[in-house]
C-alpha cells in the first residue's frame, strides 16, 4: 500500500466524505475529474449519487472509456451510485453501465429519501454501521461474486477479483474497515 494514490471521482456526490475515509484508512487519497487524473492513481472511489447523472458527466468529461478500461487493470470501489455504475445489469429504469462487477441492481429499491435508514449489519469486516439512501438493491450475484454482508437477505457488500461494491454508504460513518478493506486489492 505505501505509495498508492487512490483517486476518488469527482464529478458529483459526496467525494469529500470518501476522501477523509480513505485517509483515516491509510490511503493518499485525490480527486479524480479527467482520464490524465485517472491514469495517474492505482484505484478509484466511484462514489454515491446520481447514477444518471454521473453517466452523463463521465461521457462528457471522456472518461467513460478509460475508467471500463481503468477497471480491467485496477481496483474500483463503488458505493450506491457507483454500484450502479459497477454492475452488470441495472434496472428500474435499465441504464448502461461499466460490466466491471458480474451483479443485477435495481436502482432506488429501497424507497426515496424519506425511506433512507441506517442499520447494524453482520459482515465477514464485523458488525457494520450502513446507511442506507435511496440505495440499490443486488438482485442477483454470478459465480467470481463473493458475499460480505447482507441486509434482509439482499447482498449489500460484494467483491468480485479486485473490486469492492457496497450499496450503502460507509463514507458517512466514522469507521474506516470498508475503505481499509478496499485498500487491501492494492
Amino acid at each position: 500500500m505505501a505509495g498508492k494514490t487512490v483517486g476518488v471521482l469527482a464529478l458529483q456526490g459526496d467525494y469529500e466524505r470518501h476522501l477523509r475515509a480513505l485517509e483515516s484508512a491509510g490511503a493518499h487519497p485525490v480527486e479524480v475529474r479527467t482520464a490524465a487524473e485517472l491514469a495517474a492513481v492505482d484505484a478509484l472511489v466511484l462514489p454515491g449519487g446520481e447514477s444518471t447523472t454521473m453517466l452523463k458527466l463521465l461521457h462528457r468529461e471522456g472518461l467513460f472509456e478509460p475508467l471500463a478500461a481503468f477497471g480491467q487493470q485496477k481496483p474500483i470501489f463503488g458505493t450506491c451510485a457507483g454500484a450502479i455504475l459497477l454492475a452488470t445489469t441495472v434496472t428500474s429504469p435499465e441504464q448502461e453501465s461499466l460490466g466491471l462487477v458480474d451483479i443485477a441492481v435495481q436502482r432506488n429499491a429501497y424507497g426515496r429519501q424519506l425511506d433512507s435508514r441506517v442499520v447494524t449489519l453482520p459482515s465477514a469486516l464485523g458488525d457494520l454501521e450502513a446507511v442506507f439512501i435511496r440505495a440499490p438493491i443486488i438482485r442477483a450475484v454470478g459465480p467470481a461474486v463473493n458475499v460480505l454482508a447482507t441486509y434482509n437477505d439482499d447482498p449489500v457488500l460484494v467483491e468480485q477479483g479486485r473490486h469492492l461494491v457496497a450499496t450503502f454508504h460507509p463514507e458517512l460513518t466514522v469507521d474506516p474497515r470498508v475503505h481499509a478493506y478496499f485498500l487491501t486489492k492494492l
